[in-house]
């Protein structure tokens, strides 16, 4: 019997992920939304770019959340391209985990301009599609858990790359965590 992949990978409870949230709820909105936005557009967005070049609707997506917070546009437009656009994409892409979880982690980036707490989607979705970018389907566990931890600890750094030491106004996320 074949194991179906999982769409995400990661674990809430992991010490990774919670020094992860310790960290993001010491920021404001703004640097929580650079800090996805920049994320998503440096490290996921090339594998689904090279999984799918001629498709741009999750770097529009991106885009579209970027205009968002410098007031360019409407959340309206952004969430229709997240679900309409983004998400969409991901649904058709069945066959290609990887790109599939790449399409879902930029739309979870592009939702943190709404809401913070999806800064944890863009986690676990980008953990599944490094792990299934590199190391394909059917590992064991402990290969996925070991790139879960790897992804952790990388958006740890980046985010700590931005980070404004006692920023004012830290952001206030309820996690709601699946």
């Amino acid at each position: 019997m074949v194991r179906k992949h999982r769409k995400m990978l990661g674990n809430a409870a992991a010490p990774a992920t919670l020094a992860l949230m310790g960290l993001i709820e010491t920021q404001s909105r703004e640097t929580i939304c650079a800090w996805c936005l920049d994320y998503a557009e440096t490290r996921i967005l090339p594998i689904y770019a090279r999984r799918n070049p001629t498709d741009e609707r999750p770097r529009e997506t991106l885009k579209a959340a970027r205009a968002y917070l410098d007031g360019e546009t409407t959340f309206a437009e952004v969430k229709n391209l997240i679900l309409n656009s983004c998400h969409a994409a991901a649904r058709a892409l069945d066959h290609d985990p990887a790109a599939q979880a790449a399409a879902r982690a930029c739309g979870q980036a592009a939702s943190v301009v709404h809401t913070l707490s999806h800064a944890l989607g863009l986690y676990f979705y980008g953990t599944a599609a490094f792990a299934y970018d590199t190391v394909g389907l059917g590992q064991p566990d402990a290969t996925y858990e070991l790139i879960a931890d790897q992804v952790c600890a990388d958006l740890r750094a980046a985010l700590l790359a931005i980070a404004v030491k006692k920023e004012p106004n830290p952001a206030k996320i309820k996690w709601k965590i699946c």
